[in-house]
């Protein structure tokens, strides 16, 4: 069985208090790369991108919206694996919950070894660095959090405040709507840019803001680590 067999796994962790948009932005363009890359007349492939928990209990995001997970962190293992593990940020207090949740941290812990991409977006990378995996890594956050991600010694954060960065298979994300940046370039190295391309003209993904405005100076963490 070559990798072409079997569906691309892409797996987001999610859990009470979730950002939507850290959810919703890549469950999207992830999908929309697997339709164009199932068609592909040399290499198709198709993607299964799918929402993780601890059951099957549905989930309230930070704004109420209700996610239904499509598996639990049991159906994962072994050869089984997700090809891209991909970690939203939350709201504070239940992020802080989670950096401390051993069920969660270890899903992270033992699905990252076999993944081709370990990923986060926005205060995601709080939880990849409390489960270990950015240690030796170069990484950015959300900006309110980035004092949070310098308290990892093991971590170099980025300066200024990167859309995203790139380090080896580890790729962290700013804020919010950074993710749609990090998924489109997630996209065009995992499937082609060709595609990738596609995917940006049928989401008409050209952004123009109607302002712009500038990133506050950081202050102290605003969680109690």
């Amino acid at each position: 069985m070559t990798q072409y067999d079997r569906p691309y796994s892409i797996g987001i962790p999610i859990y009470e208090g979730v950002d939507l948009m850290d959810v919703a932005a890549p469950f999207e363009i992830f999908n929309w790369m697997g339709h164009y890359w199932s068609l592909d007349p040399v290499a198709p492939r198709h993607v299964k991108v799918q929402l993780v928990a601890a059951s099957m209990a549905t989930l309230k995001t930070r704004d109420g919206l209700i996610l239904t997970p499509d598996a639990t962190y049991n159906a994962f293992g072994g050869s089984k694996h997700l090809d891209l593990l991909w970690v939203p940020g939350g709201e504070p207090k239940d992020l802080s919950r989670m950096m401390k949740d051993s069920a969660y941290l270890g899903f992270l812990q033992e699905q990252s070894p076999a993944a081709e991409w370990v990923t986060s977006v926005c205060e995601g990378a709080l939880l990849l660095a409390s489960a270990g995996l950015l240690d030796g890594y170069r990484a950015t956050t959300h900006w309110a959090f980035i004092a949070c991600l310098k308290s990892y010694p093991e971590i170099t954060v980025a300066d200024g405040f990167p859309r995203f960065v790139v380090d080896g298979n580890r790729v962290t994300g700013g804020g919010i709507s950074s993710g749609l940046d990090e998924a489109f370039e997630l996209a065009a190295r995992i499937s082609s840019y060709a595609i990738a391309r596609r995917v940006q003209e049928v989401t008409q993904y050209f952004p123009k803001p109607p302002f712009r405005g500038d990133i506050p100076q950081p202050g102290k963490c605003p969680l109690d680590l």
